[in-house]
C-alpha cells in the first residue's frame, strides 16, 4: 500500500491529464525537459482531444495532443477565427499552451498547433472528465478508440470510479434493508416469516426476468462492437444463468422445508431471548460494518493507485507520457488476497466477540443476575489472548477462495478457447467442490470460535472438540439448525437480491463508455458482506447456544448436583423437537415394518 500511493497518482485517473503531464484540475509540478508541465490547472477541468474524429493509439498512447480546458466547445466551430472567438468569450483555449489566443489567425504554425478543423461539438463526461464529440460519426470513432484501447484494468477502474457515487447509494441501501432485517429477525411472528418468504420469492424471480430482459435488449442493440458493451452483454448472461439456477434451486429448498417454519420461528424466540440477555449485541454489527467501511474505502484507493503506478518519460515535442511499472501492475492479484483475508478477520473477530458474550451469559447460574458488560469482557478477552485463533480461521477460508477463483478463470478462459468439453467438466467440478468446502469450513470456523470461548483453547483443539462434542450430539439438533440457518441464510440474499436490482436499474443508463458488470459485482459483493455482518449475528448466537447446549449435556446430567444451565424455556424447546425427531422415526418404522409384511404375505 505505502509503495502503490507513492508510486501511484490517482489523480491522472480521476481528472484526466494532458499530452504535457499535468493534471487537469490540479495545480503540477514540473517535469524536468518538458517546458510546458508544471502549469496551474486548477480551472481547467476538461480534458479535450485536438483530433478527437481521428483518434488513433500508437506506442500504447494517443497520437492526438491532448490539453486541459476550462469547457468544452458545445457548438461545432469550422474556422480558426470561430475557435479564436469561442477562447475569448469563453476563456477555454483550444491550442497548445504556448500559442496565444490573439496569434491563432495570425501564426503560419497554427494548423498543427490548433485542433483539425471543424472541431466537432463536444459535452463533458464523467469518465476521466473528458470532451466527448457529440456528431454520430466522431463519437462512434472516439469511443471506439478510447474504450477498445485502454487495458481491462483501466477500463475497470474507470467503471468503478464513473459510477463511484452509484456504488456509494448502493452501499447505503445495503446498509438500510440489513438494519430492517436485523429488525424484523428481532421481533419475528410467524406472519412475518411467511411474509419475509413471499418477498424472497418475489425478488428472485424479478432480478432473474431483469437479468434476461437486459440480456434480450444487449443483444438487440446497435453499440456491441464496443469492447465494453460486448463485456457487459457477456457478464449479464453468466449472471442471468447464475441467478436462474440459485433462483431455483432456492424455490425448490424453500417448498420442501415451508412445514418446519412454526418450529424456525419458535428457535429464533429463544435466540432473541439469549441477545436480549445482552443487548448490547444488536449495536455488534455496526461497528463491524464501519471497520469494514473503512478498510474498503482504503483497499480501492490502493488499487486505484495500483493502477496509476508509472514514471514520467519525456518524449519529442516535450510531450511527457506515463511509462507502467512492470511488476507492480499485477500486484493488484496479492491486493485481491488482502481484501478476502482481512475482510474475514473482521468477520471473524465479530463471531468471536458474539460467541464469548453468549457463552458468559449461558453458563451463568443466576438466570436474574446476567453477567456485567459481557460484550467489552469477551473483546478484551479476544484481543489479549486468540488474535491467532481468530487470524487462522480468516487464513483457511481464503486458502480455499484463492484456488475457486483461479478454477473460475481457468474455466471461463477454457470456454472462450474452445477447449474440449471434458477440460471444462473437471475444472467446474473442482470449482464447485472448493465452494462446499469454503460453505463447510465457514460453519466449522465458528464451532471452533465458540469452543475457544467457552475452553480457552487454540484454534485446532478448539477445532477438534467442537467436531466431537457436534458429532457426538447431533440427532439433538441438526436439522433445525441447519433450517435456522438456512431463514438467514435467506435473509442475505434478500438483501443482495434489491441491491444487485437497484444495481442494474442505475448501471443501465450509462451502460456505453464503462464497464459496469465489475461495479455491479463489487456491490453485490459489499451488499453480502454488510448483510452477513448484521445477520450473521443471530447466525453466530444459534450456533453458539447449540454448542453450548451439548458442552452442557456433555457435563451435566440434570439433577440437583449437576443442574443444566439452560433455562426452562431452552430445555422445553429441546425436548419437543426430540419428540418430533422420535414420533418421526417411529413413523418410519412403521412404515417400514408394514411394507416388509405386505412383501412376505402368502397371495
Amino acid at each position: 500500500m505505502g509503495y502503490s500511493v507513492t508510486a501511484g497518482a490517482t489523480g491522472r485517473l480521476l481528472f484526466g491529464y494532458d499530452s504535457f503531464g499535468n493534471v487537469c484540475g490540479k495545480k503540477n509540478s514540473p517535469v524536468e525537459g518538458a517546458p510546458l508541465s508544471g502549469q496551474d490547472m486548477t480551472l481547467k477541468k476538461h480534458v479535450f482531444f485536438m483530433n478527437s474524429c481521428n483518434l488513433e493509439v500508437k506506442d500504447v498512447r494517443f497520437s492526438s495532443r491532448i490539453l486541459c480546458v476550462s469547457s468544452c466547445p458545445e457548438e461545432q466551430l469550422n474556422t480558426l477565427e470561430e475557435v479564436q472567438l469561442f477562447a475569448n468569450t469563453s476563456g477555454s483555449f483550444l491550442c497548445v499552451y504556448s500559442l496565444n489566443s490573439f496569434n491563432y489567425t495570425q501564426n503560419p504554425n497554427a494548423d498543427s498547433l490548433c485542433p483539425r478543423l471543424p472541431v466537432p461539438p463536444s459535452k463533458s463526461f464523467p469518465l476521466f472528465n473528458r470532451c466527448i464529440p457529440q456528431t454520430p460519426e466522431c463519437y462512434s470513432l472516439f469511443a471506439s478508440v478510447l474504450i477498445n484501447d485502454v487495458d481491462a484494468l483501466h477500463r475497470t477502474l474507470s467503471g468503478i470510479m464513473s459510477g463511484r457515487d452509484t456504488i456509494l447509494g448502493l452501499c447505503i441501501l445495503a446498509f438500510a434493508l440489513s438494519l430492517a432485517m436485523m429488525i424484523t429477525f428481532r421481533f419475528i411472528t410467524t406472519l412475518l416469516v411467511h411474509i419475509f418468504i413471499a418477498l424472497i420469492v418475489l425478488g428472485l424471480l424479478f432480478v432473474c426476468g431483469v437479468l434476461w430482459w437486459l440480456y434480450y435488449d444487449y443483444t438487440n442493440d446497435l453499440s456491441t462492437e464496443l469492447d465494453t458493451e460486448r463485456e457487459n452483454m457477456k457478464c449479464l448472461l453468466g449472471f442471468a444463468v447464475v441467478s436462474t439456477v440459485i433462483t431455483a434451486v432456492l424455490l425448490v429448498l424453500i417448498f420442501v422445508l415451508r412445514k418446519r417454519i412454526k418450529l424456525t420461528v419458535e428457535l429464533l424466540r429463544v435466540t432473541n431471548k439469549a441477545i436480549s440477555n445482552s443487548p448490547f449485541l444488536l449495536f455488534q454489527p455496526l461497528w463491524t460494518f464501519a471497520i469494514l467501511i473503512f478498510f474498503w474505502v482504503t483497499w480501492m484507493a490502493v488499487l486505484l493507485s495500483l493502477g496509476t503506478a508509472g514514471a514520467a518519460q519525456v518524449i519529442e515535442g516535450g510531450q511527457v507520457e506515463y511509462k507502467p511499472l512492470s511488476g507492480i501492475r499485477y500486484m493488484w492479484w496479492y491486493h485481491l488476497i488482502g481484501l478476502i483475508w482481512t475482510s474475514e478477520f473482521i468477520l471473524a473477530c465479530q463471531q468471536m466477540t458474539i460467541a464469548g458474550a453468549v457463552v458468559t451469559c449461558y453458563f451463568n447460574r443466576n438466570k436474574n443476575d446476567p453477567p456485567d458488560r459481557p460484550i467489552l469482557s469477551s473483546l478484551s478477552i479476544l484481543f489479549c489472548y486468540h488474535q491467532g485463533t481468530v487470524v487462522k480461521g480468516s487464513f483457511l477460508i481464503t486458502v480455499v477462495r484463492i484456488p475457486r477463483a483461479v478454477l473460475m478463470y481457468i474455466y471461463n478462459t477454457l470456454k472462450e478457447k474452445q477447449h474440449g468439453a471434458w477440460s471444462s467438466c473437471v475444472s467446474r467440478c473442482c470449482y464447485c467442490c472448493f465452494r462446499c468446502l469454503d460453505k463447510c469450513l465457514c460453519h466449522f470456523n465458528q464451532n471452533a470460535y465458540t469452543t475457544t470461548a467457552i475452553n480457552g483453547t487454540d484454534f485446532c483443539t478448539s477445532a477438534k472438540d467442537a467436531l466431537k462434542l457436534l458429532s457426538k450430539n447431533s440427532s439433538h439438533f441438526t436439522s433445525v439448525n441447519c433450517f435456522g440457518d438456512f431463514v438467514i441464510f435467506l435473509g442475505k440474499v434478500l438483501v443482495v437480491c434489491f441491491t444487485a436490482f437497484g444495481g442494474l436499474m442505475a448501471f443501465n443508463y450509462d451502460r456505453v463508455l464503462q464497464v459496469w458488470a465489475i461495479p455491479l459485482l463489487l456491490v453485490a459483493f459489499f451488499a453480502y458482506l454488510v448483510a452477513h455482518s448484521f445477520l450473521s449475528m443471530f447466525e453466530t448466537v444459534l450456533d453458539a447456544l447449540f454448542l453450548c447446549f451439548a458442552v452442557d449435556l456433555e457435563t451435566n446430567d440434570g439433577s440437583s448436583e449437576k443442574p443444566y444451565f439452560m433455562d426452562q424455556e431452552f430445555l422445553s424447546f429441546i425436548k419437543r423437537i426430540n419428540n418430533l425427531n422420535n414420533a418421526r422415526a417411529q413413523r418410519d418404522k412403521n412404515s417400514l415394518t408394514n411394507e416388509e409384511g405386505t412383501e412376505l404375505r402368502p397371495l
